[in-house]
């Protein structure tokens, strides 16, 4: 399996099977440290996130379910 690369401000993801631009399944491995901040009854509230590190393990299609099929294209009216 590929990796795609995350989207920039001047590139988005294209299916290629269907040309989907916009409905994409995403699955993510993240390290982050959180600030969890207990209330006095127990009740957890994170009240900070740092992504240490993030990966993308895959890009699914919403519309034709396909994988390793995505690629990134030029957004319109970006000078890339």
């Amino acid at each position: 399996m590929t990796t795609v690369p995350l989207p920039t401000d001047t590139t988005r993801w294209r299916c290629t099977l269907c040309g989907n631009l916009t409905r994409f399944d995403v699955t993510r491995s993240s390290k982050v440290v959180e600030y969890v901040h207990l209330d006095l009854a127990g009740e957890p509230k994170v009240e900070e996130r740092e992504v240490v590190s993030e990966t993308i393990e895959s890009v699914r299609c919403r519309w034709c379910n396909a994988v390793d099929q995505i690629e990134l294209v030029d957004r319109p009216g970006t000078d890339s």
